[in-house]
């Protein structure tokens, strides 16, 4: 299995992004896909999530972040609106079979991250 973040940069505040992760290996369609990132200094933190039945975010986010899903590309999405410096972070994708997963411990498949960011 592997799984391909990218779309990352280094942006100004208020700008958008759209990151993708492209998957291989799995029955894309039947799992769980989830966004975290990691800040310098910080713990792995959840982003959001999405499975076949819809999504959810971690709730500070909701209303910036939008994650969503092509199947047939076997790719998922995160598209970052109103970018701000604390969003600065290592964006990781992961698969797993836990619906709308919050955990680490809900993945078994991570990417290898890709780096974000915003400068003010």
């Amino acid at each position: 299995v592997q799984l391909q973040a990218s779309g990352g940069g280094l942006v100004q505040a208020g700008d958008s992004l759209r990151l993708s992760c492209g998957a291989s290996g799995l029955r894309f369609n039947n799992y769980n896909m989830g966004w975290f990132r990691q800040a310098p200094g910080k713990d792995r933190e959840f982003v959001a999530a999405i499975d076949w039945s819809g999504s959810t975010y971690v709730g500070s986010l909701k209303g910036r972040f939008t994650i969503s899903r092509d199947n047939a590309k076997n790719t998922v999405y995160l598209q970052m609106n109103s970018l701000r410096p604390e969003d600065t972070a290592v964006y990781y994708c992961a698969a797993g079979n836990v619906a709308w997963g919050r955990t680490s411990s809900s993945y078994s498949y991570w990417g290898q991250g890709t780096q974000v960011t915003v400068s003010s």
